[in-house]
């Protein structure tokens, strides 16, 4: 069995719902590792935490999904949060308060197979920093790594300010997998196949970008996939394209796909198993769209699906 670490940003979300404001924990990295603790993967989170009932929130939600965390020592006082204003259709549009310091010197060096980052914790100073540091030894030590832009740009600002950074974990990764609209924001006026060359020179094996309800692409090699999305009732999007990286990393590591080691870096990938994964990750995120907050499914309710 692979061993996942994920890195990044754990926060509270403040649904805002027809007025009514509801808090849950959050955080796309958090997602993440929660779906991959729910698939029944072995999977750590390094984060941050406030000393506050926030805080314990987010811990005890992680420990319920039967993730680990390595958190910076001597937390602040307040944990971060975002604020998810829903639409009638059911999109989200977010407002954060984030504080990031987290240090590569916390997370051990060796012992994973696969690391997983993304989002706001990937670019925002001075964590992000240890986010980058921490996925290059993980790449020089043989394991995969997985790379989510999650674009945020209330938080990240001038896409011109942040690509170099987002290009050099992209250079870092195996997979990457991106939104639609991370792509229109970064390279505006560049096709997803033109973006998805990009991101392939720069070295990422596996690109896949998910266009909401026109489904997804991925390309590996000279492999070109287009499948639907699984239609189901949306209640919100919250968390949708975390559950889908979350399912996908999971079907991979069941094919034997990641992690250290001889001929487990996606070679033996084929256009089949690819769509397997494409079609289980797809699974996991209608799942997640037709009920309200980021709430991936468990592995019972995937395979019964």
């Amino acid at each position: 069995m692979d061993k996942f670490l994920v890195l990044g940003e754990a926060l509270t979300d403040c649904v805002i719902r027809g007025g009514v404001t509801t808090e849950t924990p959050g955080g796309s990295p958090m997602n993440v590792a929660i779906g991959l603790g729910r698939l029944e993967n072995d999977v750590t989170m390094a984060t941050r935490f406030g000393r506050d009932e926030r805080g314990t929130a987010l811990r005890d939600h992680l420990a319920a999904s039967s993730v680990s965390t390595i958190t910076q020592a001597g937390d602040a006082e307040r944990t971060s949060s975002a604020q998810a204003t829903i639409a009638d259709d059911g999109s989200a549009d977010y407002v954060f308060d984030l504080r990031w310091d987290l240090t590569s010197e916390m997370i051990p060096a060796h012992g994973f197979t696969h690391v997983h980052a993304g989002s706001i914790g990937a670019t925002l100073e001075p964590g992000g920093s240890a986010v980058e540091e921490t996925l290059r030894r993980a790449a020089e030590s043989g394991a995969t790594v997985s790379y989510d832009p999650n674009a945020r740009p209330i938080i990240m600002g001038d896409p011109g300010d942040v690509l170099p950074r987002i290009e050099q974990l992209i250079g870092l990764s195996t997979i990457v997998k991106a939104s639609d609209e991370d792509c229109e924001w970064l390279y505006p006026g560049l096709s997803f196949a033109e973006v998805a060359g990009r991101w392939r020179d720069l070295g990422a094996a596996l690109v896949i970008i998910t266009q909401g309800p026109d489904g997804v692409e991925a390309w590996l090699g000279d492999t070109h996939v287009v499948l639907p999305i699984v239609t189901t009732t949306v209640a919100d999007t919250i968390g949708a394209g975390d559950s889908f990286m979350a399912g996908l990393l999971h079907a991979l590591s069941a094919q034997g796909q990641l992690g250290a080691g001889e001929g487990r870096a996606l070679e033996a990938l084929t256009k089949a198993t690819l769509i397997d994964a494409l079609e289980f990750a797809l699974a996991c995120a209608a799942i997640t769209v037709s009920r309200v907050g980021a709430n991936p499914p468990r592995i019972a309710e995937v395979s019964g699906s």
